[in-house]
């Protein structure tokens, strides 16, 4: 039985998050492995103050939402229960789902390899220079990497995968990381799931923009009306290409014979005699080196205007 300490902390941390539960309707589900306290004070103060970031354990955490939907009947925050597994977290907000995800990602801190880690990415050693005496070179060989000697250091000659995502570093590894003083991981709040008003989906959702949506829709449409005007079929993407390829082919039937209407009459006219259309273009080509040079005349008369009043003569004569 735990003590009036323990009941009064359990107590406040469970108003504490129905507090949350209560106020936003957004929150991330985040994974907490491998974050110090200081990298979480410094993700605090920055999602501050749209956004809070509540770490506990996750019998607690599942025991309040629970709590929570039974006693206001709101259900909509049930399906975070089933991610609520391991190191894990919830980072409530009122801002921009999008900002909040490049806000948290400012926080990634650089990690060394350490013997056993099991690599969250792919590990690259790039070629070039490493700074190490020759008679380390025994070490590259054993981890089968090609190198020379240049300058009196070890060169390795081409890019290497060291370690593949997923596999557990070896002792070779870290120790050939270490001494190339390259940090390869990247540790922060890594992002499981986004929560939307009763929502849950993949933080890769939140990389498709407007632009990207519009794109699609375009395309899509572009191959909807092309399908349609081959098979003869009318829709609301088809129908204007149709109306536009109807109008080419009455305009060609005009041309080819006499029949004419005002929207031919025009072309009629320019293949007749294209010399009135090249001299009616002609004014409008000549007024546009006459705009210049005007606008070039009044950029200059300020300074004329000013060298002449300015022929020592004092302000205060």
């Amino acid at each position: 039985m735990p003590g009036p300490s323990k009941l009064d902390k359990k107590e406040a941390y469970h108003e504490k998050l129905c507090s949350f539960l209560a106020k936003y309707t957004k929150a991330f589900v985040v994974h907490a492995d491998n974050v110090g306290s200081l990298q979480f004070q410094n993700i605090r103060k920055g999602l501050r103050p749209l956004s809070q970031v509540l770490m506990g354990k996750n019998t607690m955490m599942k025991r309040s939402i629970r709590l929570y939907c039974e006693t206001t009947g709101d259900e909509k925050w049930l399906p975070l229960l089933e991610e609520l597994v391991g190191n894990v977290g919830l980072v409530f907000t009122l801002g921009d789902l999008s900002d909040v995800r490049t806000e948290i990602d400012k926080y990634q801190v650089g990690a060394p390899a350490r013997v056993g880690l099991v690599a969250p990415e792919d590990v690259k050693v790039p070629a070039g220079g490493t700074g190490m005496d020759p008679s380390q070179t025994s070490f590259f060989q054993a981890l089968g990497i090609a190198t020379k000697i240049n300058k009196g250091t070890i060169e390795i000659v081409s890019d290497v995968n060291l370690i593949k995502a997923g596999d557990k570093v070896g002792a070779s590894e870290a120790t050939l990381l270490s001494k190339l003083g390259i940090k390869p991981f990247k540790y922060g709040l890594q992002l499981l799931k986004v929560y939307d008003n009763g929502s849950l989906f993949e933080p890769k959702v939140l990389d498709i923009t407007d632009e990207l949506l519009l794109s699609s829709v375009s395309g899509a449409l572009r191959n909807i009306a092309s399908v349609c005007l081959v098979i003869g079929y009318p829709t609301v993407a088809s129908i204007p290409h149709s109306v536009i390829n109807g109008y080419k082919n009455v305009l060609a039937v005009s041309i080819g014979t006499d029949y004419t209407f005002p929207k031919a009459q025009k072309v009629k006219d320019y293949l007749k005699d294209p010399s009135k259309f090249a001299a009616a273009a002609a004014p409008a080509a000549a007024a546009a080196p006459a705009a210049a040079s005007k606008a070039a005349a009044k950029k200059e008369e300020p300074k004329e205007e000013s060298e002449e009043e300015d022929m020592g003569f004092s302000l205060f004569d």
